[in-house]
């Protein structure tokens, strides 16, 4: 269900890695809105479940980070290096198209 979101933070976060508990209050906030409010615990729940379900083998998309209990993103998978490309590619298009210049349309009173 926060797989996207799960992925994403990791993409941001780095090598480092970040700890189970630091994501899925990620997860929560990004899910918090002034109507509805989903069960931390239940965040936590699917968050720690996403994690330890794709971090098993060496070339899952997530593995387990220097320090106890942390995650990152596996850059030696290539499922993870294909879904880099795509993160990318996302943020590329959008920054395109916020750059685009803004047309005056405003009339002109002294002419």
């Amino acid at each position: 269900m926060y797989e996207q979101q799960i992925l994403r933070i990791l993409l941001d976060i780095g090598a480092r890695g970040i700890s189970v508990k630091k994501l899925a209050k990620h997860v929560y906030n990004h899910y918090c809105t002034l109507f509805f409010q989903p069960d931390f615990d239940e965040v936590y729940r699917s968050v720690q479940q996403y994690l330890q379900s794709h971090s098993r083998s060496a070339y899952d998309l997530v593995e387990h980070a220097e320090k106890w209990g942390h995650y990152r993103l596996n850059t030696r998978s290539t499922a993870t290096q294909q879904l880099m490309l795509e993160f990318r590619d996302e943020t590329e298009d959008e920054e395109t198209e916020s750059e685009k210049p803004a047309i005056d349309l405003s009339l002109n009173l002294f002419d």
